[in-house]
């Protein structure tokens, strides 16, 4: 199987997953006071799911996507869950990861 067959198939499973959650919060979380914490997460989630699975991606740049969907919409699920506000200070990590993965993706081609 070759790689992008892999990171799509992740990236498939990563976006359902996505879906999933969001779903959850929407239906199940009601008035919570961090739904709008969720909605992030979830948004963020789907989003960079979805990145996952565009051929042709640099490996490092797919790695630091998924680290980014586990630390940062990971940490924000947890956060809202289970009320521990010092989640919070776990997320910006996520966000690096982000901003490290597009940026390897904008880079020039070597």
């Amino acid at each position: 199987m070759d790689d992008d067959v892999r990171w799509r198939r992740i990236g498939g499973v990563i976006a359902a997953l996505g879906v999933a959650l969001g779903a959850f919060g929407a239906h199940a979380l009601g008035e919570h006071p961090r739904l709008d914490t969720w909605k992030t997460a979830s948004h963020y989630h789907l989003i960079h799911g979805v990145a996952l699975c565009v051929p042709g991606l640099p490996v490092w740049t797919r790695r630091l996507l998924l680290a980014g969907v586990a630390i940062f919409a990971g940490s924000l699920y947890l956060l809202v869950l289970s009320g521990q506000g010092w989640l919070g200070a776990i997320t910006p990590l996520g966000g690096l990861c982000f901003i490290g993965g597009w940026a390897l993706c904008a880079r020039r081609p070597e």
